[in-house]
């Protein structure tokens, strides 16, 4: 195969990952007119159109759908062996690409940033903040961040921390005026903040639990935001009740700005996981972000320690009309989950 071969075979790949030219083009570093007389010099050579175009959408004929599906496994293969003779030095080097949530960001790596480039300055931390739901594997992630209970199918997860809740605030001057909510079904009468996931359509129902059952309450109130930082500032401000991150509206709390509401009904979820593929090789530069993540966490044993056959326990709890399962480690410390089977549960993220 010639070098041009190849580099019109991952254009191609690229776009379809993309469903867009545009955003694949900004990916390979050329321009979008580069990137379609790419395609098109492809199409010619192989007598075959292999892409449908319009000016809204890119989809795959059936020729092209055939060529994907037996070209991208090889080209992840072999960039992965190209990676694997890169990362084989001593010294952790190269670009690892990181998917974060917000909220994961904020607690976990912002903090540690000057530190982690002081102990590995080889390594470029490409980092996507982005609260919207995302398969890294396809996405081409080396590793991001998840909630327990949205770990995804086949994928290594290394425990961060300990269980999360959320919990419902607003400010003392939106409780002088309307007073507190002393049920979750009370909220139907007050003005909520309500936050929609980036990319979805419908809006998260706040999620209770009681005598070990969870259940859910859409509510309604005079604001929807996409980021819940908005939705913390609107509390603060007396727009509504918030629903949020223990971890991130306890300053709040303590500054006297926000008071909370219903913390008998705020039950406890799997906490904070770093996941990447399951793979033969884990590259240097991953393994020492994963394993300084945990040191800085207070968790000390490194990943290569970390025994594989932990012993799972699963606890089913009921969520309105559904049931899924919560699968947990003996030992939350120095929790590693090889997720051969996906987690699925209706509880929002964070």
């Amino acid at each position: 195969m010639r070098g041009s071969d190849y580099a019109e075979l991952k254009a191609f790949v690229t776009i379809v990952a993309h469903g867009n030219f545009a955003r694949a083009a900004a990916e390979l570093g050329i321009s979008a007119s580069t990137l379609s007389q790419t395609i098109r010099a492809l199409e010619a050579r192989l007598g075959l159109r292999l892409l449908n175009r319009t000016t809204r959408s890119v989809s795959l004929t059936d020729a092209g759908e055939r060529l994907h599906a037996r070209f991208r496994p090889a080209m992840i293969e072999m960039e992965a062996a190209v990676r694997n003779v890169v990362d084989a030095r001593d010294t952790p080097a190269g670009t690892l690409r990181v998917h974060l949530p917000s909220v994961a960001a904020a607690t976990f790596l912002e903090p540690t940033l000057g530190r982690f480039h002081a102990a590995y300055p080889d390594i470029v931390l490409d980092v996507t903040i982005d609260d919207s739901v995302t398969d890294i594997v396809e996405a081409g992630y080396d590793v991001g961040a998840r909630l327990g209970e949205f770990l995804e199918a086949d994928m290594i997860a290394v425990q961060l921390g300990g269980e999360q809740r959320q919990l419902a605030v607003a400010s003392p001057e939106y409780i002088a005026r309307y007073g507190r909510p002393n049920v979750p079904g009370d909220l139907l009468q007050h003005h909520c903040i309500n936050w929609r996931q980036p990319g979805g359509k419908g809006l998260y129902k706040w999620e209770f639990l009681k005598d070990n059952t969870w259940f859910s309450v859409a509510v309604n109130g005079p604001l929807i935001v996409s980021h819940r930082e908005m939705a913390l500032a609107a509390a603060v401000q007396g727009v509504g009740i918030a629903f949020w991150a223990e971890d991130l509206v306890r300053p709040l709390i303590e500054d006297g700005k926000l008071l909370p509401l219903l913390e008998e009904w705020c039950g406890t979820f799997p906490g904070w996981f770093l996941c990447y593929p399951s793979q033969r090789y884990t590259p240097p530069s991953l393994r020492a972000f994963v394993d300084f993540l945990r040191r800085d966490r207070g968790l000390q044993r490194p990943l290569e320690e970390i025994a594989m056959d932990r012993r799972m326990t699963t606890r089913q709890a009921p969520v309105g009309d559904r049931r899924y399962n919560r699968r947990r480690c003996r030992s939350t410390d120095d929790c590693l989950i090889n997720k051969s089977q996906a987690l699925r549960t209706i509880k929002g993220s964070l």
